[in-house]
């Protein structure tokens, strides 16, 4: 039988709650090994661009990545909120490994091509190094993926976390029993947007085609599930999605994404 392997990715907004984020790394660190952490940082990196007099540029949600936005998103992803949350885990008994697509060549990567808009340096993800994962997987070492990766020829790139974490699972599937966690500040998938409490706890193909074709699941949840049944898809055993007390081992209360 397969060793199980959790996949977790963090959502900006608990990032940028100190409270939420220690509570969060907690809950991780009780976790069973092995296990694997995904974080971005974009609202960090907007506030810091900010300071620098850089404007960042947006459209539908996605960030426009030019030069001096990379420059940002490497110093605040790869560098103060990576090495921030590798050192918090270390405090909590969790021998961390702060890493980028680049670092052991685990994430490659190749510039997103031009069509209606230039995303300017963002990477569409072509593979993982499960082989070398695996290695420091087997070592006891927990990899802290920040959402930058590489295309081979020097150039970095800015890739969502959410393909990130849903590759990584991918990736590693052929070995492992991977469950992917989406954790973000809500507590699931909701059936009205505006009650918290309206987790739905289930969700595979049947019903997800009823939901979209109600309107419950829509703009930003959209990419999130796709990334979900394409996880699916690819021999990830469960994608899971809630707040911060999902991982903790008495609770119930979050969607859970089969097939």
């Amino acid at each position: 039988m397969k060793q199980k392997l959790s996949i977790v990715k963090i959502g900006g907004n608990v990032l940028e709650n100190e409270i939420e984020l220690d509570q969060f790394l907690l809950n991780f660190s009780k976790l069973e090994d092995p296990k694997i952490l995904v974080h971005g940082g974009g609202k960090l990196a907007t506030k810091l661009a900010a300071k620098l007099g850089i404007k960042s540029k947006m459209t539908s949600g996605r960030r426009i990545t030019d030069a001096k936005s990379l420059e940002v998103i490497t110093m605040v992803y790869g560098g103060l909120t990576n090495k921030n949350i590798v050192a918090k885990l270390q405090a909590l008994g969790t021998n961390a490994i702060g890493l980028s697509g680049a670092d052991g060549n685990t994430v490659q990567a190749h510039k997103r091509p031009v069509k209606e808009i230039d995303f300017g340096f963002v990477g569409d993800i072509d593979g993982i190094n499960s082989e070398l994962i695996d290695t420091l997987v087997e070592v006891k070492l927990t990899p802290v993926f920040c959402a930058i990766t590489h295309n081979g020829k020097g150039q970095l790139l800015n890739t969502n976390a959410d393909t990130i974490a849903s590759e990584l699972a991918i990736g590693m599937s052929h070995k492992y029993k991977t469950t992917l966690y989406y954790c973000f500040e809500k507590k699931g998938v909701l059936q009205d947007i505006e009650n918290d409490d309206s987790v739905i706890i289930h969700i595979d193909t049947n019903n997800y085609n009823d939901l979209l074709g109600q309107n419950i699941i829509s703009d930003g949840m959209l990419p999130k599930m796709q990334n979900c049944f394409h996880a699916l898809q690819q021999n990830v055993d469960k994608v899971c999605i809630g707040n911060i007390s999902m991982l903790e081992t008495d609770s119930n209360l979050y969607t859970t994404i089969t097939l």
